[in-house]
């Protein structure tokens, strides 16, 4: 038996999907346990690229059982777009993808409140994806949410729906100056969502307890990064979720007993979307070099990311409230031909050296790095299969990130393709 979690130890966009994508073929069952449509992981196979939302990458691999849990918020229009889209590139969704009854939707005006409250937040906006993401969150936590087992009830849906929109409504004529929602064709349009996805809707918290007692290999899912944590990460520019280990068990319904290993991913350098410090961040001129190079765009929105050298501080910060097992280091290929690569070892903060990352957000942007210069290679490594075909610099600069994060490096990533990954340790 094996259970292992993947998780973000950056901003996101750390390269996640493709790492699932990877254990998947070993996995029975990928479990995603929070976060909503703001996430996006992408996965190459072959030439064709796949862009993912909602649903676990590993239902690319036939026969896997893919999970969303109650962890996750669900916007059911773009889940059906993503099943539509997944169809269409032949894959096999019914009987694969399971959904939790739990977990709570994201409904129109989620979204729309979630646009305009980041809108008048005016120089101190959160920079949010305006997926109505913190907004669903929000309604949980104040337990007026709708969940997917009252979607399946018209009667109780209706009643939960009619309450929210009283509230809703009111917000949006009376305080934000906008148009009213109509209930009707919130109702009209969702009855038609709850054809589509009636079957995959279960006791998802039953079907992996189950797997586990069995001794299946389950592969734990997360979306954003350990920076990103509501808790422990650079709040407020946060997400509204926990996506770190931690959040697997009440985002699924299983015991802490039940996890093995936790492993992190974590790019080669550092990038965030969003506003919010980023001590490490490239000057602009060569930020913009880096970008390219490394197709640093958000797949969910587009949007450009910052871009910066490695953060030990950071991911050592992951390393600790994770729990790290190993680490999966992507993009090391981007990082091919500079003469010169840096690693962030600590922070200048008022004459001293900050080792943690700082919680008060005014400290955190008022830090300057402190810098470690190593050589660069000049090799293309996008070919390399084997590590010790690597260039010597490529492997000092990786076994210097084991050392500073006391963590050992279980797979390197070379490229975006399956096939451009470096296995050092078997983990399912």
């Amino acid at each position: 038996m094996s259970n292992l979690v993947v998780v973000g130890t950056q901003w996101g966009d750390e390269g996640k999907g493709k790492i699932i994508d990877i254990l998947a073929e070993r996995a029975d069952i990928i479990a995603r346990f929070q976060g909503g449509a703001n996430a996006g992981h992408t996965v190459v196979v072959g030439e064709e690229e796949f862009v993912f939302h909602l649903i676990p990458s590993g239902i690319l691999r036939a026969g896997k059982q893919c999970v969303i849990g109650n962890g996750v918020v669900i916007d059911l229009k773009a889940l059906i777009e993503e099943m539509d889209y997944l169809k269409g590139k032949g894959v096999k969704i019914e009987g694969n993808l399971f959904i939790s009854e739990n977990a709570h939707l994201t409904m129109p005006y989620h979204k729309i409140l979630d646009q305009i409250m980041d809108k008048r937040r005016g120089k101190g906006k959160l920079g949010t994806t305006g997926r109505g993401i913190g907004t669903t969150y929000s309604d949980k936590s104040a337990r007026v949410g709708i969940r997917m087992i009252d979607l399946l009830n018209k009667e109780t849906f209706q009643q939960k729906l009619e309450i929210n929109l009283e509230e809703k409504n009111y917000l949006l004529e009376k305080f934000y100056n906008r148009e009213r929602i109509s209930k009707e064709g919130i109702l009209e349009e969702y009855l038609l969502y709850t054809e589509k996805i009636k079957d995959c809707v279960t006791n998802t918290s039953a079907l992996i307890n189950q797997a586990i007692d069995e001794g299946k290999n389950v592969l734990f899912e997360g979306a954003q990064g350990t920076l990103l944590d509501i808790d422990f990460g650079t709040y407020p520019y946060v997400t509204a979720s926990n996506p770190i280990a931690g959040a697997v068990c009440t985002g699924l319904g299983i015991g802490p007993t039940k996890i093995e290993s936790v492993m992190g991913v974590a790019k080669a350098y550092t990038t965030r979307v969003g506003e919010g410090p980023f001590p490490t961040q490239f000057s602009p001129e060569f930020e913009n070099g880096m970008r390219l190079r490394g197709k640093e765009y958000g797949a969910t929105t587009g949007r450009p990311r910052r871009c910066g050298w490695f953060d030990a501080v950071v991911v050592r910060h992951a390393v600790r409230v994770n729990g790290l097992s190993n680490l999966a280091i992507t993009k090391l290929d981007v990082l091919d031909n500079l003469e010169k690569i840096k690693i962030c070892v600590g922070y200048k903060y008022q004459g001293g050296v900050l080792e943690d990352f700082p919680a008060l957000l005014k400290v955190a942007q008022q830090c300057e790095p402190v810098y470690e210069e190593m050589e660069g290679w000049t090799d293309d490594i996008s070919h390399i299969k084997d590590y010790q075909r690597l260039p010597e610099k490529a492997k000092r600069y990786l076994e210097r990130l084991t050392e500073l994060l006391n963590t050992e490096i279980s797979l390197v990533s070379v490229g975006p393709k399956r096939e451009q990954t470096i296995i050092l340790k078997g983990l399912l």
